[in-house]
């Protein structure tokens, strides 16, 4: 039977890609996004959009009635985190709580939380604000399962990518990056330790059919999952990807490491996902060419300048 879902972060890159994998189920949708001056929403139509600050008790009606919610909205960019601590933990943790607390109030299934790897990828990167934040709402979760019986699930991402990746940002992924600057016929920027740097790229496809899961399947409650494809691949085998992908004769320029960036070397153990049936299926080839057909079409709009 369908459902009634609540994403928050509806017009970001996960969030809208969810929304309209649900809406293809045939769910009813609810979308929550605070809709910045000057930003694009790019939640699908059929999405019940309200612009709401998730820190506001003004959104807790919109609980009501809702089977499961996704919190998916949070300040993820690293580099603006460390510069913005407050911002960071009022946004993720004061916003988190929030959410957690309308879901108690309005009876909501469960909360199905995006956490990140970055709490998992070493001491350095765990004094960093942002991964303070999320190790932070972990913790909320499962005190709001022990004090009053809500259920959550805990989705630590590794490093999402694919068509609707927000290549807007101050310092966009990778990928996006990359792209962005084969489309302006730019030097694309490695930096220092690129061949050592890893991460576990994962395809957004696969990443939503885990969110169809949580939904349907209820032994995925009150458990953490680690979401990645368990392999781990360089920024320098990145990049020739994507110049295979997209055909560049671009080289690019090296540059010393940004501060507080150590290399590192990221591996999803996908075991108790595994255990549910989920396997990520799409190749890093593959998707790299969805993302760049994706990027071109934003170029061709005049998207991307």
């Amino acid at each position: 039977m369908p459902k009634k879902v609540l994403i928050t972060g509806v017009s970001g890159f996960v969030g809208s890609n969810l929304a309209r994998r649900f809406l293809e189920k045939k769910y009813a949708v609810i979308g929550l996004d605070p809709m910045r001056e000057g930003r694009r929403s790019k939640a699908p139509e059929g999405v019940e959009l309200h612009a709401v600050d998730i820190r506001t008790k003004e959104m807790y009606p919109l609980f009501e009635g809702v089977d499961v919610v996704f919190h998916l909205a949070a300040k993820n960019d690293l580099i603006t985190c460390q510069e913005d601590p407050v911002e960071t933990m009022s946004v993720n943790v004061h916003g988190t709580a929030n959410v957690f607390e309308a879901s108690k109030r309005a009876g909501v299934e469960k909360v199905i939380f995006s956490s990140s790897s970055a709490v998992e990828e070493g001491e350095e990167r765990l004094r960093g604000f942002y991964a303070i934040s999320k190790a932070t709402c972990e913790r909320i979760a499962e005190g709001y399962r022990a004090a009053f019986g809500l259920n959550y699930v805990l989705l630590r991402y590794f490093n999402l990518y694919g068509p609707g990746q927000d290549y807007t940002r101050s310092h966009p992924p990778v990928m996006s990056a990359f792209m962005v600057k084969v489309l302006k016929n730019e030097q694309p920027t490695l930096y220092e330790g690129y061949e050592t740097n890893k991460r576990d790229f994962i395809y957004t496809d696969d990443i939503q059919d885990f969110h169809v899961l949580c939904v349907e399947d209820d032994r995925v409650n009150n458990k953490l999952f680690r979401l990645g494809t368990g392999n781990s691949t360089s920024m320098k085998e990145v990049w020739e990807a994507v110049k295979k992908v997209t055909g560049s004769k671009l080289e690019p320029v090296v540059r010393p490491r940004l501060q507080n960036d150590t290399p590192t070397a990221t591996l999803a153990d996908v075991t108790e996902a595994a255990k549910l049936g989920w396997k990520a299926k799409t190749s890093l080839e593959d998707g790299l060419r969805a993302q760049w057909e994706w990027m071109k079409g934003e170029f061709k709009k005049g998207n991307i300048k």
